[in-house]
């Protein structure tokens, strides 16, 4: 159920990459039909208000980091579009936000919680650091093996509770973040056998991402998680606080 707009999103890919539709270039329809899946999500209670303003700002986010990198020439979307910008079909940010509702979904559908948070400053910095070398790295040196390692020492107390039926289980947050990216990895080379977008040495004929690949999705992962579990410990705060009558500055 956490996965039901992810896996929307390869269907429509993989739809589209088969049948054509009529009147409308196919990038268009993708949008039309994503922005349909969304609305159906919100309007029978799938997804929350609070989740879908979550989603919004992972697609800015994701939209402005596929601008750049398009510009940059590490990708491509090589099929026109009226709803492209700068050379980037704007679906393309649902992608990121599938990861955002995939997130917010399994944390409410598994009461999710953590133990031993580094705090707002600690993660933000990182956070912050982990999305600027995605756009720095192409003029001064790549920091990402840097940024991992201090994943680790930052995240190496934390830990994931989540609960199945009546069961708590737990698992190291580094472990998590692992997982989430190499799962997206996996997905990335399904959307690119699709044509949702070509690497450079996928213009003659498919082949499969590179597993270096997965260092980004483990960072970028970071960032998704560490945007939607501030924003769901200020929503607990604040539900905290309007039931004890106080006020927190946040």
């Amino acid at each position: 159920m956490s996965c039901i707009f992810p896996v929307a999103i390869f269907g429509t890919l993989a739809l589209s990459s088969v049948i054509e539709v009529p009147f409308i270039h196919r990038y268009d329809a993708i949008l039309l039909i994503l922005l349909g899946v969304q609305y159906f999500m919100f309007r029978s209670g799938l997804e929350t208000r609070d989740e879908i303003k979550v989603i919004c700002i992972f697609h800015i986010i994701g939209l402005l980091l596929e601008m750049y990198k398009v510009w940059m020439g590490s990708w491509s979307y090589p099929e026109p579009g009226y709803t492209k910008l700068l050379g980037v079909p704007l679906y393309s940010g649902f992608m990121y936000a599938s990861v955002a509702s995939f997130m917010c979904q399994v944390w409410r559908r598994l009461r999710m919680d953590m133990t031993g948070w580094p705090g707002l400053r600690a993660s933000v910095l990182l956070g912050g650091a982990i999305y600027l070398n995605f756009f720095t790295h192409h003029y001064i040196p790549d920091f990402r093996w840097w940024l991992t390692a201090l994943v680790f020492i930052v995240f190496w107390k934390t830990w994931i509770l989540y609960r199945v039926r009546t069961t708590t289980y737990r698992m190291p947050l580094t472990l998590a973040f692992f997982i989430v990216g190499f799962v997206i990895w996996l997905a990335e080379n399904i959307a690119t056998f699709f044509d949702a977008w070509q690497y450079p040495n996928q213009h003659e004929a498919w082949r499969l991402v590179s597993f270096s690949k997965i260092s980004s999705w483990f960072l970028l992962v970071i960032i998704s998680v560490i945007i939607v579990a501030q924003l769901k410990y200020v929503k607990a705060n604040r539900t905290r606080d309007t039931h004890t009558g106080k006020i927190t500055q946040m």
